[in-house]
C-alpha cells in the first residue's frame, strides 16, 4: 500500500475503534446498561445472551482496532455485529435521527468495517501488516 493509503486506513481503523468502544462501554454499559441492552435484544426477538456477546465483541474488537492488533480479524468479527444493528434499526427507516434510529448509520459502519477487514492495520499499529511494509 502507498503511504497515503496506509494513513487513510489508519484513520478509518482508529475512528472505527473509537466508535465501537463508545457503542459498547458508553452506550450499552453506561447509558442503557447491560440488562437494559439485553431487554432490548429480547424485545426484537433476539436472545438476551446475544446482547452480552455484542457488548464483548464491540469492546474487544474496538480496542483491537484502536491499537492496530489483528485489525482484519477484529473487523471481520464486527461486520456481522454492524449488519445486525442495521437489521435491528431497519423498521425505523433510513435516517438514524428517526425514532428508534434508522439503518443508514449501522450500514455505513458495516461497510467501513469491511474495508478494514480487507485492508488491515494501516500505519501506526502495534502489529505491523506485511502488506503495509511493501
Amino acid at each position: 500500500m502507498t503511504s497515503n493509503t496506509n494513513y487513510g486506513t489508519t484513520l478509518l481503523r482508529i475512528s472505527l475503534g473509537i466508535i465501537y468502544i463508545a457503542h459498547s462501554l458508553y452506550l450499552k454499559l453506561v447509558i442503557f446498561t447491560l440488562p437494559g441492552t439485553a431487554a432490548f435484544f429480547e424485545s426484537i426477538g433476539l436472545p438476551a445472551i446475544l446482547a452480552y456477546a455484542t457488548f464483548a465483541a464491540e469492546a474487544i474488537g474496538g480496542i483491537a482496532l484502536l491499537l492496530g492488533v489483528q485489525a482484519r480479524w477484529a473487523a471481520l468479527a464486527l461486520v456481522p455485529v454492524a449488519l445486525g444493528a442495521t437489521w435491528a434499526h431497519s423498521d425505523a427507516g433510513w435516517i438514524f435521527s428517526n425514532t428508534g434510529g434508522g439503518w443508514e448509520y449501522p450500514l455505513f459502519l458495516a461497510i467501513a468495517t469491511a474495508v478494514i477487514a480487507l485492508q488491515g492495520n494501516g500505519s501506526l499499529a502495534l502489529q505491523r501488516d506485511r502488506a503495509a511494509d511493501q
